[in-house]
């Protein structure tokens, strides 16, 4: 099949990261794929590139993906990235895709739900209750109050030594700039933040965070977009409390959600313990593979 490789501009780059697309089209020029190469530009990130495609199931075995890929490589090789990542569905035809041309495993994950009908919310509230000598918690909505907000930054070093198996994730680099980034970007999709942070009570500063990303309308499904506690403080139960509260917080704010999503290395025992604690159900796995450029 006569096919069409045309690069496309993405109109809207991030403070991190810039993003080259192509799409491909058969000799009648009706769309039959796409991809999406993500360019980290921050420091300690800055060897790394990240691919999303897809193929329509029909148009499979044709050549596409692999002209796709092809220019995607290319581009991340051009553009002197070490490493190109991309991550599929564990059983998937891109997992098989990926497989085939040059990719290694080099992570597992596991995606999960909470449904909230069903969810132990006594326990949950119980477990938000808590005491935990030494500590207290804050939460905001969207950006950080000024006053935390270098603290904040801070405290994101907490997720440097996230399980990541083999992926050369690199560092990601945190400062008031990135976080306030963040929270705007999310804003102008029109979707509401909310962040609950544990403190140090001996001198206010934070000491872990759990955020929580909720539809503008408050209906669907919530997503977890991370939970971490600093190493010097790990040991206390911090993880669990802080998302157990921002689950109750959720679910008291918007009684119209159905569900909160979250994923996790297989390989980080202490989030996916919280997780089950918690009440979260597995949906689905996931394989991020890697090519070495």
């Amino acid at each position: 099949m006569p096919l069409r490789i045309t690069p496309l501009t993405d109109p809207e780059p991030t403070p991190s990261s810039r993003r080259l697309a192509w799409l491909a089209s058969d000799d009648g020029g009706v769309p039959v794929g796409s991809a999406f190469v993500r360019l980290f530009t921050k420091e300690g990130q800055d060897h790394l590139a990240e691919l999303d495609g897809a193929v329509h199931p029909v148009e499979r075995r044709r050549g596409a993906g692999t002209r796709l890929l092809d220019a995607a490589v290319g581009a991340a090789r051009a553009d002197r990235r070490r490493s190109l990542v991309a991550q599929a569905e564990a059983g998937s035809p891109g997992d098989l895709f990926l497989a085939a041309r040059g990719f290694r495993r080099v992570l597992a994950l596991t995606y999960a739900r909470l449904p909230l009908a069903d969810a132990p919310l006594d326990r949950i509230t119980a477990l938000a209750q808590q005491p935990h000598p030494g500590y207290t918690l804050v939460h905001w909505d969207d950006t950080v109050p000024p006053e935390l907000a270098r603290t904040f930054a801070d405290s994101r070093r907490a997720m440097d030594d996230m399980p990541m198996e083999g992926t050369d994730h690199g560092t990601v680099v945190w400062d008031v700039e990135r976080v306030v980034a963040v929270a705007e970007t999310i804003a102008k999709r029109g979707e509401l933040l909310h962040t609950v942070a544990a403190l140090d009570a001996s001198d206010g500063s934070i000491v872990g965070f759990s955020e929580l990303v909720v539809p503008g309308d408050g209906r669907g499904d919530g997503q977890h977009y991370g939970t971490g506690v600093l190493p010097e403080h790990r040991g206390h139960g911090l993880g669990r409390w802080m998302k157990a509260e921002s689950i109750r917080r959720a679910r008291a704010r918007h009684p119209g959600l159905d569900g909160l999503l979250t994923d996790t290395a297989d390989s980080n025992a202490p989030m996916n313990a919280v997780n089950d604690a918690l009440g979260y159900l597995p949906t689905h796995r996931a394989v991020e593979y890697q090519l070495d450029l």
